[in-house]
């Protein structure tokens, strides 16, 4: 048990700070309700209800996650840190192979044929018809109705199992750790010997 007391030190350490979050130039807005003490608790509900909530928000919403994340951990009394934190699934590294996935996965359940090692269709930066606005305008069109209703479809199922998910792992993981910690500390204890009748 000392390595996961060492893990949660560290976790605790990469967290952004009350400070931070409250000095963000998106989340300062919010002012006093930053500074309601459930947001700061690290309970098993909280902070289940914050990391499903970042991952929710993060794998649904490509631009503004942090500042949707954080207003819905408000308004619900989640973990604030972890619900910030937590919008990092989708990053530079993820978002290509997340999103990809979500579109097969939307054009899977709406029944739509995938050939093998079909990709999504690019955006197109130029149009076979010319360069004007309006021809880029209406390419920019056609490729959001291809890929549009899959991508929807797919990212939604994503965000909604994966925010379930995280939610009842976090839940299972702070009972199986309180558990864990009540053993050691049973078995750490001193033995006390019966005492005789006389």
């Amino acid at each position: 048990m000392p390595l996961l007391t060492s893990l949660q030190q560290r976790l605790k350490a990469l967290l952004p700070t009350p400070e931070s979050i409250r000095n963000n130039r998106w989340l300062r807005r919010m002012g006093p309700a930053l500074q309601h003490p459930h947001l700061w608790r690290f309970s098993r509900r909280g902070i289940a209800l914050g990391l499903a909530l970042g991952i929710f928000f993060g794998l649904l919403i490509p631009l503004a996650q942090i500042p949707l994340s954080a207003a819905a951990a408000v308004a619900l009394r989640a973990n604030l840190p972890m619900a910030v934190v937590s919008t990092l699934v989708t990053n530079p590294v993820t978002f290509g192979p997340v999103y990809v996935g979500a579109y097969h996965l939307g054009k899977f359940v709406l029944g739509e044929q995938t050939l093998a090692g079909e990709q999504p269709p690019e955006l197109p930066v130029q149009t076979t018809s010319g360069n004007d606005g309006w021809s880029r305008l209406q390419a920019a069109w056609r490729w959001l109705t291809s890929v549009g209703k899959p991508l929807v479809v797919g990212l939604s199922l994503l965000a909604v199992t994966g925010a379930v998910v995280t939610y009842w792992l976090a839940h299972w993981f702070w009972i199986w750790r309180v558990r864990a910690q009540r053993r050691r500390r049973m078995r750490q204890a001193p033995v006390r010997a019966p005492e005789i009748l006389k």
